[in-house]
């Protein structure tokens, strides 16, 4: 019902609780008039209050002095009237005596309550008469014996005006402050949900977007206070994914720039075999393997500005259809490499071939890391061998070599095998590293067609 409630729109909920502070309002009014008299008599048990008419004394003192005064014949019997004024003197400034006969019924004698001449209690008592409607004027009749015989004597007591009208103004008072109280605390309550919002959003402005905002309802501020989440999880996704993708794009500019220096270092080599001029014969074969590698470093400097430019979290291959011969001109131009720079290299590469589909640049920068490393960390004395086969639906290459002394970590940073790695995993391919003290062999894995 609670959770209800709290759906519901503000409007609504406040004319609910408008309505509901009314009636209790008014049920907490009727419930203290009602009770008027039991509050009244309680105060004058406690002699907090004084009302005449109900006095003892007062009763027997009329019973005894009675006896000493004749009840006129008639209103218009003067002498008679006055006689009875120091009866009439028993009674106090808020209560009025007045004589009739027993048997006719008619007015002899009376005179008023002397508060009904203060012009400020006429006042006030008018005002109360109006609103409680009559309540407060007490009177009470009964034959009284007299002198010359009976007669009917009626008491006009104003004495309780002072504590029903009073108590009139306080339970309007306690109504309406109970009713405030509680439209007060609904409106509190929904300042302090604004408050809370205001808190959130300031420290959302702080930076701090991992603070859950409570939930408040399907009010409208419930409503905001949920799409303020909702855009606190969404700018702390954008935020994470934002960096990210400027780390992917960092490692991958890394590692492009990494892959560069392979290639620079092959046409390096090239070009210091041709300027030695030992054998003439091969030159034009090792110009044409200087322009591959111009056309290599061409791709991945073009792959560079593309991905600083916009910023892609990962590669997108540009896949073609390929023949496992173009893997093994690959392995070969890598031997021929390496053999320049003073190593010996087996390559033994499968009789048959089959189909694939991938990058052919990724295939080409995955090899050059790889020969790179046995460059770096490559032992010249054994020989480095080159496995390339068919099993199943794979393409298997498998590259073995020994470590020079002095370098037991392959990589310092493991940029290399970082590249390989995560180039061949975008080609759906595996790489298996496994190194047994001096001995080092990386197996990848690409799948056929």
């Amino acid at each position: 019902m609670i959770r209800r409630f709290k759906d519901l729109k503000i409007r609504t909920q406040f004319t609910i609780v408008i309505l509901f502070a009314i009636l209790f309002a008014f049920t907490l009014f009727e419930l203290l008039w009602l009770n008027k008299w039991k509050f009244c008599e309680a105060a004058e048990r406690l002699d907090l209050f004084y009302t005449q008419i109900n006095d003892e004394d007062f009763q027997n003192a009329l019973i005894e002095e009675a006896l000493h005064y004749n009840v006129p014949e008639s209103e218009d019997d003067t002498e008679a009237v006055e006689a009875l004024a120091p009866f009439f003197d028993l009674a106090n400034e808020y209560t009025g005596i007045y004589i009739y006969g027993a048997d006719d019924g008619l007015f002899r004698a009376g005179r008023f309550a002397a508060a009904m001449n203060d012009d400020n209690f006429l006042f006030f008592f008018n005002i109360g008469y109006r609103l409680t409607d009559g309540e407060g004027e007490f009177t009470m009749d009964f034959p009284l014996k007299f002198a010359n015989g009976t007669a009917q004597v009626m008491l006009y007591n104003y004495e309780r005006t002072l504590f029903v009208y009073p108590f009139l103004f306080v339970c309007l008072l306690l109504s309406v402050a109970f009713f405030v109280g509680i439209v007060l605390l609904f409106l509190n309550r929904k300042i302090r949900q604004v408050l809370i919002l205001k808190d959130e959003i300031l420290t959302m402005s702080a930076g701090d977007l991992n603070h859950q905002i409570p939930d408040l309802g399907g009010n409208e501020i419930g409503i905001l206070a949920s799409e303020l989440n909702h855009l606190r999880e969404s700018l702390s996704d954008n935020i994470s994914r934002e960096q990210e993708s400027r780390k992917a794009n960092q490692d991958l500019i890394t590692a492009l720039s990494h892959d560069l220096r392979t290639p620079l270092t092959i046409l390096n080599g090239y070009l210091e075999v041709l300027k030695l001029g030992r054998n003439p014969r091969t030159q034009e074969e090792y110009l044409d393997r200087c322009l591959k590698k111009t056309e290599d470093i061409k791709e991945l400097t073009d792959r560079m500005f593309e991905y600083a430019l916009v910023a892609e979290e990962t590669e997108t291959p540009e896949m073609t259809w390929l023949s496992t011969d173009f893997i093994g001109q690959c392995l070969t131009e890598n031997c021929d490499f390496i053999r320049l720079a003073g190593f010996t290299a087996s390559l033994k590469l499968s009789e048959t071939t089959g189909v694939l589909q991938s990058d052919k640049t990724m295939l080409k920068r995955i090899f050059n890391n790889l020969f790179s490393n046995i460059l770096k960390y490559g032992d010249k004395k054994h020989t480095v061998e080159v496995f390339a086969r068919i099993q199943d639906t794979e393409f298997i290459i498998s590259v073995m070599n020994r470590i020079k002394d002095g370098d037991a970590h392959i990589d310092s940073n493991n940029i290399g095998l970082k590249n390989v790695d995560r180039m061949i995993q975008i080609l759906d391919g595996q790489l298996n590293v496994r190194q047994e003290r001096e001995v080092f062999e990386v197996e990848l894995r690409i799948p056929l067609q």
